[in-house]
């Protein structure tokens, strides 16, 4: 059963009703006249980097008028050791705005290799985080067979939808949805019996067109180690687009796309694989990992991980996305390190990464959020621990950081900010990996208005 292990108070209170407001913002535009962020919330994690300490969310200061400005002031431990934590979300967001008795309050987190989902209370202390309860693995695979919980949103109903992405195995057979209640108690599966994903992974559903869309990685038994070419070819990686209707749970279309669209976390502008020598492959994917649009629809923003670069696009004519803005922040083509992009012509090169306050950036931009008002984007570099290990081993000994980005509203473009930086690698406890970032107040990939 669900282990609790502090009730502060109940979840909510007070009258529903359409003329109290709940969490959120009633528009997205409304949400860009929303005060600026002061803190963010981030996964950290030593799961995976030789360390024995349980992972943890770090609050990080982002008020540049405070004392404490680009500085981790509070970390929450988790009770157990090997959780990877890895994605976030809020037991209740701008879904649920016209309810007076919703409140935004718990930061949910799933834990993707152990299957613990936690709750977290942000609202006694924003500045210092407590554990509310958690949901055990076991009795999530007892009650409904599904495991590795990744992406989680909240409903309007008040209710909770996870992603799993396998059985606890790590059979892709076993991956769909969890439905939790609004005390994060297991009510059921969500989808329909027969309607399950083929591979699960992320996924964003919008009543006012009755959809949901969820994307596709592979078979933990295959991630979980590492990536490995042969787990592909052995169609241990999905490369599927699964349409769902809204609310029925009935998967409606199931959109195959081929071999250059295999593990698509995030569907995206197709990015051209680099050319490359001393490298496993001759061709190097970008491998986008992230990606998001300005709450006014005017700037999509992605992130390659491989390749080490973050885009800008202007996407005010949706079918003609037009390049406003790239900077390079890291990957395996940054001058000094040993893979080569190689021209037409045979000639080689590798991009500029410049340093921030004396740093070297390591790594590749994972994660990304954006300031409400736009013009802050902050990109984090851990995407797994097995994969950063595989990919990037310098951060198991130097460990993630967290960088600002600027962003012209106006015109477009973006520049790295000389003065913010979040090194992960001067923890207490030792280098730390962080992961997804989310502010108190909702932020542009948390929220979904109907």
């Amino acid at each position: 059963m669900a282990t609790e292990t502090k009730v502060i108070a109940p979840v909510g209170s007070g009258e529903k009703g359409c003329c109290k407001s709940g969490p959120g913002y009633a528009t997205p535009l409304a949400a860009m006249s929303g005060p600026r962020e002061k803190l963010i919330y981030v996964i950290a994690v030593y799961t995976g980097t030789g360390r024995e300490k349980p992972d943890y969310l770090a609050t990080v200061d982002v008020d540049p008028s405070s004392a404490t400005y680009c500085s981790v002031i509070h970390r929450l431990p988790m009770p157990f050791l090997g959780d990877e934590l890895h994605h976030s979300g809020w037991n209740s967001c701008s879904s649920c705005h016209g309810d007076a008795s919703a409140d935004r309050r718990y930061l949910v987190l799933p834990s993707f290799i152990s299957g613990r989902i936690y709750a977290i209370d942000t609202k006694a202390d924003p500045r210092a985080p407590s554990l509310y309860k958690y949901v055990d693995p076991k009795e999530i695979a007892e009650k409904t067979g599904l495991a590795f919980p990744h992406t989680t949103h909240c409903l309007a109903s008040g209710e909770i939808l996870v992603s799993c992405l396998g059985d606890k195995d790590g059979n892709a057979q076993g991956s769909g949805f969890l439905l939790l209640d609004s005390d994060f108690n297991i009510k059921n599966r969500w989808e329909k019996p027969g309607h399950s994903p083929l591979f699960g992974y992320d996924f964003w559903y919008q009543p006012r067109h009755k959809t949901m869309i969820s994307t596709s990685l592979g078979a933990p038994k295959a991630f979980s180690k590492g990536f490995d070419l042969q787990d592909v070819a052995d169609g241990f990686y999905g490369s599927h687009l699964h349409v769902y209707s809204w609310p029925g749970g009935e998967m409606k279309q199931l959109i195959d796309l081929g071999d250059t669209g295999l593990i698509p976390l995030e569907v995206v502008i197709s990015v051209k694989p680099i050319k490359v020598e001393n490298w496993v492959l001759p061709e190097m994917p970008g491998l986008i990992t992230d990606f998001l649009i300005s709450l006014d629809d005017r700037f999509f923003y992605f992130v390659n991980w491989l390749h080490g670069d973050i885009r800008q696009y202007n996407i005010e004519d949706p079918k003609n996305p037009v390049l406003t803005g790239q900077i390079w922040v890291g990957g395996l083509l940054q001058k000094g390190g040993p893979v080569k992009a190689v021209r037409e012509d045979g000639g080689t090169y590798q991009f500029d990464v410049p340093q921030i306050k004396g740093k070297s950036l390591r790594g590749g931009p994972q994660m990304i959020q954006l300031s409400l008002d736009g013009k802050r984007l902050y990109a984090t570099n851990s995407l797994y621990s097995v994969w950063d290990r595989q990919f990037y081993p310098e951060l198991m000994d130097k460990g993630s950081h967290i960088i600002q980005i600027d962003v012209d509203t106006e015109k477009g473009g973006i520049s790295i900010n000389p003065d913010f930086f979040v090194d992960f690698g001067e923890e207490p406890d030792g280098p730390s990996l962080a992961h997804e970032m989310r502010y108190p107040g909702g932020d542009c990939t948390s929220d979904i208005w109907i």
